[in-house]
């Protein structure tokens, strides 16, 4: 086992191999599409009637909400997020 990561956070040594920037946009992401979903759950709302008020097609909806496709824009995120009632906020923090 290598000893120079042990006792270190995950964080750490995703940042050390420079990784953390790009699982952080995953995470992120993912749990985006999660909050969506669930929202489309509680308003009883299906993929298409989220396609029509976002103005875009289902199969963008379907990229959407894949926890594994990382294709989303902002501009996206912000549609979808208005689509079931909510704002997209993003903020820079400090590290």
């Amino acid at each position: 086992m290598n000893e120079k990561h042990l006792g270190s956070s995950l964080d750490d040594f995703l940042a050390e191999e420079g990784l953390l920037a790009d699982a952080e946009a995953v995470a992120w992401k993912r749990v985006i599409a999660f909050q969506i979903a669930q929202l489309m759950k509680e308003q009883n709302l299906s993929k298409a009637e989220l396609a029509r008020r976002m103005q875009t097609s289902r199969a963008a909806v379907d990229r959407l909400l894949d926890p594994e496709n990382e294709s989303a824009t902002l501009a996206t995120l912000e549609k979808a997020a208005l689509a079931v009632g909510r704002r997209l906020q993003v903020a820079l923090v400090s590290q």
